[in-house]
């Protein structure tokens, strides 16, 4: 049985494509009114006049804390209050740590990490009056590293640990806290790599399942609406991603070193060279609506 949102106000961060948008779209379907923001102001634009007089929408960086500090506040005036928050914007980098820049891994901790903290920290006011619930997207990355991918793994272990520290810093105020951990997703931030990097492709193949298959966004949006109606502590897409969770200790015992060695073995050499290859080391490309490079349509 599908939970509606009916009467509930819910703010998306890095709406305006991929995750972001589908959750805005599917979550306004089912009777929330939503606030999208984001830095592509002609798509978000577009996205609250498809979903109609209950979206609205406002230009913001999640790096820039005071206007993301005045987009949330204004949310919540217009809106009435904040019931929901998703915490999606983000971006991914490709490259090893010997090879990636300073400003390149700098950048997407900024991000996918710093930015969730400032949505967490000017969401709570809302939150508390409204005694509401926000997810923190974050990945199945957060529970296994992955060469070439070290600021994202880095960020995205770091936004978990994040959000399940601020679960008990605002329990005594009655805001409930969950995490999303998506493996691959059908968005800018896989078709990218897949793009870029050909050995991207047979990286994810010699991984075990779920890591070798994709996911689509509206699956996962639906996930993650029906993570906000539920009030889910934990949301897994798909759902055998929770396996890693629970494993995660032996994913990175000494035990299974010798496979992850042969395994990055394989991989890192050629990662090395297409990044180097590409002309533009350790480019950001956007996972959700966040400021890169170069962007691709979703």
């Amino acid at each position: 049985m599908k939970h509606d949102l009916r009467g509930k106000n819910l703010v998306v961060t890095g709406a305006a494509r991929g995750i972001g948008e589908k959750v805005a779209r599917l979550a306004s379907a089912r009777g929330a009114r939503v606030t999208l923001i984001g830095l592509e102001p002609d798509r978000l634009r577009e996205l609250a006049r498809d979903l109609g007089p209950t979206a609205y929408w406002r230009e913001a960086d999640v790096r820039d804390a005071t206007a993301l500090r005045s987009a949330i506040d204004d949310a919540a005036k217009i809106m009435g209050g904040v019931d929901l928050v998703v915490a999606n914007a983000g971006v991914v980098a490709y490259g090893t740590v010997r090879q990636t820049d300073e400003a390149s891994f700098e950048r997407v901790l900024d991000i996918n990490l710093n930015g969730v903290f400032r949505t967490l920290k000017y969401a709570t006011p809302h939150l508390e009056r409204s005694r509401g619930h926000v997810l923190v997207v974050a990945s199945a990355l957060s529970f296994m590293p992955l060469a070439a991918m070290a600021s994202y793994g880095a960020s995205k272990a770091a936004a978990e640990l994040l959000a399940l520290t601020y679960r008990q810093e605002v329990a005594h105020l009655g805001i409930t806290v969950g995490v999303v951990h998506p493996s691959w997703i059908d968005t800018d931030l896989v078709r990218g790599a897949e793009s870029d990097l050909p050995s991207f492709q047979s990286l994810r193949n010699r991984l075990p399942y779920p890591g070798n298959v994709t996911t689509s966004a509206d699956r996962a949006a639906a996930a993650i609406v029906d993570g906000l109606a539920r009030r889910r502590s934990r949301v897994y897409v798909p759902r055998a991603v929770a396996v890693a969770n629970w494993a995660k200790g032996a994913l990175n015992s000494p035990l299974a070193w010798p496979w992850a060695r042969r395994f990055a073995a394989r991989a890192v050499p050629s990662l090395e060279r297409e990044v180097a290859a590409l002309g533009r080391n350790n480019q950001v490309t956007p996972g959700s609506d966040a400021p890169a490079a170069r962007r691709r349509s979703s």
